[in-house]
Formats: C-alpha cells, structure tokens, sequence
C-alpha cells in the first residue's frame, strides 16, 4: 500500500494541471521568471523554497487532511463496510471522470488561493505550499481521494498519517529534483507534456479499479493475494 500512495504521489506530479506549471511555481517561488531560472538564478535558492513549498502542502496533506479522515475511519471501524462501499462508489465517479466517460463542471473549479505577490521570504514559500494543497484542483483531488480513502480504512491515526506522508513524498521528490537541476528539469518537462493526458486517463483506470474492489469489498482479498504473489515472487 505504501509503494501504491508514493505512485499516487508522483501521478499528481505528473498531472496535467501541476506538472506543465512547475517551472511558473519555482520561478514565482524563488522571486524570479522561467527564464531567469535558466539564466542563474541561485539553484541554491530554488530549491530552498521549493523545500519550503514542500513543507507547506506537506502539513496540509498528513495533518489537515490525513489526522481527520484516520480518526473517522477510527471512529467508523464498525461501519467500515458501508464506509468501503460509498468511498468506493465515489472513487469510480472520480475515475470516470479523470478517464473522460463522466462531465462533472464543478469537478473543474479550483478552490485554491490565489496570490499576485508571494509572501516574503522562505515562510512564505511554505504558505503558498499549504495554498497549493488547501485547493481542490481538478487533477490532484480524485489522485488524493483514493488515499484519503485508504487513510480512512487504515483503523489507525498513525498508520493513514504514514500513507499521507508516503503519498507526500511521491509528490515532493520529484518536484525538488526539479528545483536541483532546474537547468536540465524545464526542456525535459516540455517534453513529458504531450503524454500527460495519457498519464491522467491511466490514473483515472487505476482510480476506477480501486472504486470497485472497495465498493464489492474485494480490495481486502485483493490486497491479501497481492502481499502473497509478492511474497512468493
């Protein structure tokens, strides 16, 4: 489970509303523009802030977000069937949707804070992090669903804040390997673009799948069988 939330992670990354903004993001985070990223700005300071901006999305998704839905799913562990089966019913809604089957127009609306100037200094690198994660956008929401979902399931405060962390992780390392070489990150980025749609409808595949082993209430033995195939293999 915890190599699927640090995928899950790294297809929000890969999104096609995050990853195509990540040069405008450690551009504006570093107080520079995309060409002054390539023409030397301190790589120093970049990936400062975007360590800043990792810490910030990171406290939203493992305490704001990962502590309440492991204390429902504490709270609801006798009703953790019904939990399943409505978690999973709206996990196949979002998978529909990611793919392209379902039109939703309120699943395109982002409920994100918008900021014409930064916050000064590296705080401020960590308050438009905590922003960025606080929004609803339309790709990295469903991708975080599902691991909210399996926080939820997990019975333990502990364990659904790991999976977050995990899931945080996926989303953070990339994105300050990209703020590391950022010289050589921004002509590969325009190139990983074309595919990202790809990318979008195999995670809403993924997402559909999930949707269903938790509303047949299935994922358990899935889970089991996945654990033994692995273990013999």
């Amino acid at each position: 489970m915890a190599l699927g939330a640090f995928l899950a992670g790294l297809a929000s990354f890969l999104s096609p509303c995050v990853l195509p903004l990540i040069p405008v993001y450690l551009a504006y985070l570093a107080g520079t523009t995309c060409e002054g990223l390539l023409s030397g700005a301190s790589k120093r300071l970049v990936l400062l802030h975007a360590f800043c901006f990792v810490l910030g999305f990171s406290f939203v998704f493992i305490v704001v977000l990962g502590v309440p839905f492991s204390m429902l799913g504490s709270a609801l562990l006798r009703q953790h069937v019904w939990l399943e089966r409505v978690g999973g019913a709206v996990l196949i809604l979002l998978g529909l949707w990611m793919i392209g089957w379902l039109k939703a127009a309120f699943l395109y609306r982002e409920a994100r804070w918008h900021f014409h100037e930064k916050p000064a200094g590296l705080l401020g690198s960590v308050v438009v992090g905590a922003a960025f994660a606080a929004g609803w956008t339309p790709c990295v929401g469903p991708v975080l669903a599902a691991i909210l979902m399996l926080a939820s399931r997990e019975g333990s405060v502990l364990k659904g804040m790991f999976l977050l962390s995990v899931y945080s992780a996926g989303f953070a390392l990339p994105l300050l390997a990209c703020a590391l070489a950022v010289d050589k990150a921004l002509p590969l980025l325009k190139r990983l673009t074309p595919v990202l749609p790809a990318v979008e409808r195999a995670m809403g595949a993924v997402i559909t799948a999930l949707g269903v082993l938790l509303a047949g209430g299935w994922y358990s033995r899935a889970s089991s069988w996945a654990l033994s195939w692995m273990k013999f293999h």
